[in-house]
């Protein structure tokens, strides 16, 4: 095919001419051409019989919905990540071998891959709300492959015609039985004939899938429930407090604390250990919950006043600007029917010091908001930082005791451990020992220092969990104050550069009336 087709690039030239072509007409077209199309504002595109090789450069199409691509030479799918609004796509009659590269686009309803070289259907798991897919003439062999295409719930629509598959004696009872929601396949209403058929076939094989699809989909609930959870518990600054994970994890790297727990006697002491612990860090656990639900509420309240104040300023704003525009749009008017020059010039300079004042009106009104928002800011400011504080006073002393158990377990195993050396040495002990852990029984200075390791390792864990705790929650309440700010910089940034605009628009019709009377 390359020895008689030139391939072409998507380029700016080659998008602006099928913009063009897809305009308007006549005079409205010429005018559109004159000014530009902003391809931002584009939602429709044709770029078929292009001769594309590959799909480029489609990254400035801010909200297209329609996109055809079809009767080219694309061998990949690929560029389109940016195209999150897209609807509808056709890449028939392509060169592709691969579905890939359609991750982005989960509003995407209609798909047509038609006339490719495609062998497995793949890769599409994120196309939630797709309804039709037209795939014929591709190379699909796997009439098992089909079961893929159960999880497009909304799917009705599908053509699987000139596949390899499609020849199949067993085709169309296996897409019946196997896609119970499918209305049509190969453009051909699917009856109640077929699918009764299919449903007997196929009954057994199908309540097996049933129940598999039920128990992976209930999995994935729980999955889903339980990373919401986590969420909720990382937001709170107190995640992985609710159970034995601080205590689990100081034994991970505690190689001679390990060792030591397989001995019954040891085993007997850290019995109630883990305990302990887990009760206190569910004590902390359950302090972050309290106080994480309190600074939501309060933000919630914060914004809500925020809000009411911004409203409250905006129509006090559209107020004016509506009682400028009923005084002003009579004298323009005026304007149009005055004949006498110095008359004229005299509703033009009082039309100029109405926009002025209106201007300066709106701009006192925006100087009050920031006012009124920046007392509001400071007022919430302490709220933060206090809740963070009262958390701390509440967790603090419970880290404390955790390391109190973490020192009084020290010093018991320390006690066993040196009892147990002498029975040892003495030959009295009858425990059967790893050779690992006799090496540790081999003098005082040995088992010291293995206990002392290990009770060094708890206690970091301890102390880097503390300090974990109080650098996010701090960060938080800092992070929080700093983009209330920005926030609020920006609204105001937008608002004074809506009401310059606006004060220019109503200068330019001064002065686009001045130009019409000079004609």
């Amino acid at each position: 095919m390359y020895d008689t087709v030139e391939p072409n690039v998507i380029d700016d030239e080659m998008l602006r001419n099928a913009v063009e072509e897809q305009g308007p007409r006549e005079e409205a077209g010429h005018i559109a051409k004159m000014e530009g199309i902003s391809f931002k504002d584009v939602t429709s595109l044709r770029l078929d019989f292009k001769n594309i090789l590959k799909i480029d450069n489609l990254w400035q199409f801010h909200i297209l919905t329609k996109l055809q691509l079809d009767n080219n030479i694309i061998e990949k799918i690929q560029g389109l990540d940016t195209l999150v609004h897209l609807v509808w796509l056709d890449l028939s009659f392509n060169n592709i071998e691969v579905i890939e590269g359609l991750s982005a686009l989960t509003r995407l309803e209609d798909l047509s891959l038609h006339n490719n070289r495609i062998s497995v259907l793949e890769n599409m798991d994120r196309l939630k709300n797709l309804q039709v897919l037209s795939i014929g003439n591709n190379n699909l062999t796997s009439l098992e492959n089909l079961i893929y295409l159960r999880q497009f719930q909304q799917l009705r629509t599908l053509n699987l015609s000139g596949n390899p598959l499609s020849e199949d004696e067993e085709y169309k009872l296996f897409v019946a039985a196997h896609l119970p929601d499918l209305v049509y396949l190969d453009f051909r209403l699917i009856d109640d004939n077929i699918r009764d058929i299919a449903n007997v076939k196929y009954q057994y094989s199908i309540e097996e899938m049933n129940h598999n699809e039920t128990l992976e989909r209930v999995k994935r609930e729980k999955e889903e429930q339980d990373e919401r959870e986590l969420d909720k518990h990382k937001a709170a600054y107190v995640e992985n407090l609710n159970g034995p994970f601080l205590f689990e994890g100081m034994y991970v790297e505690d190689v001679e604390g390990s060792r030591l727990s397989s001995l019954p006697a040891v085993a007997e002491l850290v019995e109630s250990y883990p305990t302990k612990c887990t009760e206190l860090c569910q004590n902390i656990f359950q302090y972050g919950l309290n106080h994480h639900e309190k600074r939501e509420a309060e933000m919630a309240v914060f914004n809500e006043c925020l809000q009411e104040a911004v409203t409250e300023n905006q129509e006090a704003g559209a107020k004016k600007i509506q009682e400028f525009q009923s005084k002003n749009y009579e004298l323009l008017y005026e304007l149009s029917q005055i004949t006498d020059q110095q008359i004229l010039d005299a509703k033009s300079l009082q039309y100029s010091q109405d926009v002025a004042q209106l201007m300066d009106a709106l701009l006192n009104l925006e100087i009050q908001l920031v006012d009124q928002l920046e007392g509001a800011e400071l007022q919430y400011h302490t709220q933060p930082v206090d809740r963070v504080g009262l958390f701390l006073e509440e967790s603090s002393p419970v880290l404390a005791q955790v390391r109190d158990l973490e020192n009084q377990h020290h010093e018991k195993l320390l006690e066993l451990c040196i009892n147990m050396l002498e029975q040892v040495l003495k030959g009295e002990l009858d425990e059967d020992m790893t050779d690992e852990l006799r090496a540790l029984f081999v003098d005082k200075d040995t088992i010291i220092n293995a206990v002392s390791a290990s009770h060094d390792i708890h206690m970091l864990k301890i102390d880097n969990r503390e300090d974990e705790l109080v650098t996010k929650i701090n960060n938080w309440a800092t992070d929080l104050i700093q983009k209330v700010h920005q926030e609020e910089l920006r609204r105001n940034r937008k608002r004074v550069a809506e009401i310059n605009t606006y004060v220019d628009h109503l200068r330019d019709e001064l002065d686009n009336f001045d130009i019409l009377e000079q004609i």
